[in-house]
């Protein structure tokens, strides 16, 4: 089934490079100059896919951001950033928002072909019900402690507590319960997590282990559970 990319960048000369190299590597393209035009045709488009400049005309790319994932329609479509920025805080935030990744400009486009690729991975259905997660074994219920997590039904709950979790934050919870004990890197789950055969920006995973601190510890400035092996990586405890 054909993929509909929907790209928002005011620059015309990128945007229509993009558009050229997508549609060749045979994807349905959508466009947008700006966050309103965005967000309109977000609302009447089945998406797979979006990349989003955060520098746009109207309105802004974070809040374009902010809103697709409000909307029910949009909630759970991968949100590709593009920045010509620099700064750190700029890219947090968008992560902070619900962007899955981003790329910074100027890229190339061997660069952008491998993130897309890897973001499309990410919701192409598996016979497991998972999305690029691992399985070891048969178990389809997780346990750890007075943590349930349910394959199937994907829930996870601690006690009586049934815990909020998004796509993503699921995926990465699996990966570290089917490999607890084990001192994880930053770039091993960014290749059997978010699926990237290349070297990512290892920001993205830093931002989505604190998300799930905040879901599962006590005091996650404390943690117990996920616990950080200083220049190594991430170790679920268990």
């Amino acid at each position: 089934m054909q993929r509909t990319i929907l790209i928002v960048e005011d620059e015309l000369i990128l945007r229509d490079t993009i558009v050229y190299n997508l549609r060749a590597e045979g994807y349905e393209v959508l466009t947008a100059g700006d966050g309103a035009t965005a967000l309109d045709i977000a609302q009447h488009s089945r998406l797979d896919l979006v990349l989003l400049d955060l520098m746009l005309p109207v309105m802004d790319g974070l809040e374009v951001c902010r809103q697709l994932r409000r909307r029910n329609e949009t909630s759970s479509v991968p949100i590709l950033m593009l920045t010509a920025r620099a700064e750190e805080t700029d890219k947090v935030v968008g992560l902070e928002l619900g962007a899955d990744d981003y790329v910074t400009k100027p890229f190339s486009w061997s660069e952008l072909r491998a993130r897309v690729r890897a973001l499309l991975r990410r919701t192409e259905p598996r016979s497991d019900g998972m999305s690029g997660v691992t399985l070891r074994d048969e178990s389809r219920v997780l346990l750890v402690g007075d943590l349930r997590v349910d394959l199937d039904r994907r829930e996870v709950t601690i006690g009586e507590r049934q815990i909020e979790i998004s796509a993503r934050l699921f995926d990465l919870l699996v990966y570290l319960l089917r490999h607890r004990g084990t001192v994880l890197t930053r770039d091993r789950l960014l290749e059997h997590v978010w699926g990237y055969d290349f070297a990512g920006d290892t920001r993205t995973v830093d931002v989505h282990i604190r998300w799930l601190r905040e879901k599962l510890e006590e005091d996650p400035a404390n943690p117990i559970l996920v616990q950080t092996v200083r220049g190594v990586g991430y170790r679920f405890r268990g």
